[in-house]
């Protein structure tokens, strides 16, 4: 097998996990796909009462994209690959890829909001922390509003992210727009809300949303 095949298998295959689902399912004994938003991410779980639930699920959504990316750059050195990091940041999608549309809930997945943090933490971190997060904080903070804090983040990433990165390859810029435009396709319901002015503000009552 080569290092792309398998990295890019164990990456996607990594992003699939559906933590929110499992979590929920194993302590609450509940399908969290019936509840709020149906969405198995973290701020769902959140919404449905299982604060402590939501916190797990962020991490471990977070936590797969990064090992997804250091586990293909191990992969890509190992095999003496050169330029490992194409590799990495083609498994940086896979796994955001997987988390979207996960093969085991027959392809209805998160928002990979958190998986794109994860990895874009393991492929730029210095830009992910001081340009991407403060800037999904700020919005967060003034408005209240993790969905467009969400959007508005990840189309920044790009504009952040390639003047840092190691080169501009094909692949490495690939991965780096097609991850934010993914995570925003994901959010076209709550873009819609937003336009509408009815969108769920962090905080607030809980909402059917």
């Amino acid at each position: 097998m080569t290092p792309w095949l398998l990295s890019l298998s164990l990456a996607y295959l990594l992003g699939s996990i559906p933590f929110g689902y499992l979590l929920v399912r194993t302590f609450r004994h509940e399908d969290i796909r019936l509840t709020g938003s149906g969405n198995i991410g973290a701020t769902n779980v959140a919404r449905s009462g299982a604060k402590g639930l939501g916190i797990l699920t962020l991490v471990l959504d977070a936590l797969k994209g990064f090992v997804a990316v250091v586990l293909a750059q191990h992969i890509a050195e190992r095999y003496g690959f050169p330029q490992a990091y194409n590799i990495a940041a083609a498994a940086a999608l896979a796994a955001v890829v997987g988390h979207c549309f996960p093969v085991w809930l027959r392809f209805h997945g998160g928002k990979g909001v958190a998986t794109a943090l994860g990895v874009f933490f393991a492929l730029v971190p210095l830009t992910t922390v001081f340009y991407v997060l403060a800037v999904f904080v700020i919005i967060v903070f003034f408005t209240r509003y993790v969905s467009l804090a969400s959007i508005v983040a990840a189309a920044l990433f790009p504009v952040f992210a390639l003047p840092h990165a190691p080169a501009r390859t094909p692949i490495i810029v690939f991965s780096y727009i097609v991850i934010p435009l993914i995570v925003i396709f994901k959010h076209s319901q709550n873009i819609r809300r937003l336009l509408a002015g009815t969108e769920h503000r962090f905080g607030a009552p809980k909402v059917a949303a």
